[in-house]
């Protein structure tokens, strides 16, 4: 009989899947720098700083070892995740505030690291959109600020909303269907869309799919919600198109569109505050996409993953605990 069963497998540390999960981000990032400008590696470095300090804080306060938690890169993920989420030339002070909030309210007062039932950036996200919506919903347009326009936006200069934003593809959409009273076929051609979604957000969101391709094949993530949330969302857009092809866009432009792909390998799959069994996550990641769709197109935000996510968080133990798997070896009961 052979010492080496087939099932044992080499421990996984938090930091190696921490790193990879920021290595898989790295091209979403490019692709955003490439088309909206260096605002968002701007944004990085603080959220990133933030987080940092924010964590080496309270752990100081609360009497815990500070090295090894700012090793993990626990504090950076959520720092990125908040970058990623929040427009790109928001000022400095919303995106640390914001970071301060996800550290110290969403995950040390819950107790650290492994005890947040939230999602900490979702949770900053949340409440950043509800206190200062004007300001998240500040986003430049594909080339249309250079560098040093964007940098004295972040850092203090003079905010012309109508001058210096331009709507993200749902929201667009969402208005024109609203106050313009035209077709969804219409609007999609318009120049501020390109052939999915809008210019240059549909190859964002394909690097983070490629980003998310990366996790899967290194067995950071399972497929289980990726494919359930993103399969969810694309039959939910289908069905809705084909009965009012003037009132829905199709399922490309619901994928390629606000945060689909991010939530579905970036936001949904954290370990601590998602599913668990295999039967959860999915019915979890569908029960995120049923909310994100609702809420994108009939809720007051033009996207829902954050809502979606944090809803689905307050549901995670009851799933859990609904979908154990039988112990091996026992037959399940009921």
């Amino acid at each position: 009989m052979s010492l080496n069963s087939p099932y044992l497998r080499k421990p996984t540390s938090v930091s190696r899947v921490m790193a990879e999960v920021l290595l898989a981000m790295a091209p979403g990032i490019a692709v955003y720098a490439w088309f909206f400008g260096a605002g968002i590696l701007v944004q990085l470095a603080l959220a990133t700083a933030a987080a940092l300090a924010f964590e080496a804080a309270f752990l100081h306060m609360r009497g815990r070892p500070i090295k090894p938690a700012l090793a993990d890169l626990s504090a950076v993920v959520t720092a990125w995740l908040i970058a990623l989420s929040f427009p790109s030339i928001g000022p400095w002070w919303l995106i640390v505030v914001a970071t301060g909030f996800a550290i110290i309210v969403a995950k040390h007062l819950y107790g650290g690291l492994g005890q947040n039932p939230f999602n900490p950036a979702m949770v900053a996200y949340a409440v950043m959109i509800v206190a200062f919506p004007a300001l998240m919903s500040q986003w430049p347009g594909a080339g249309q600020l250079d560098a040093s326009a964007q940098l004295e936006l972040i850092f203090g200069g003079a905010r012309d909303i109508d001058a210096i934003t331009a709507a993200t593809p749902l929201d667009a959409l969402r208005t024109g269907l609203r106050a313009e009273g035209a077709g969804v076929a219409s609007l999609l051609d318009g120049a501020a869309f390109g052939h999915i979604a809008a210019r240059g957000w549909e190859w964002v969101t394909a690097a983070f799919l490629l980003g998310g391709v990366y996790l899967l094949a290194r067995r950071i993530i399972t497929w289980h919600i990726p494919v359930a949330f993103l399969g969810t969302l694309a039959l939910l857009a289908t069905l809705a198109s084909l009965l009012a092809p003037q009132a829905y866009p199709g399922a490309l432009f619901s994928l390629f569109s606000g945060a689909a792909m991010l939530g579905a390998f970036f936001i949904l799959t954290d370990p601590v505050s998602g599913a668990t069994t295999p039967r959860g996550k999915l019915i979890y990641a569908a029960g995120a996409a049923l909310i994100t769709w609702i809420i994108r197109h009939f809720g007051a935000f033009p996207d829902g993953v954050a809502f979606a996510t944090l809803l689905m968080n307050l549901c995670v133990p009851l799933i859990d605990m609904k979908t154990q798997p039988a112990v091996f070896g026992h037959k399940k009961k009921g």
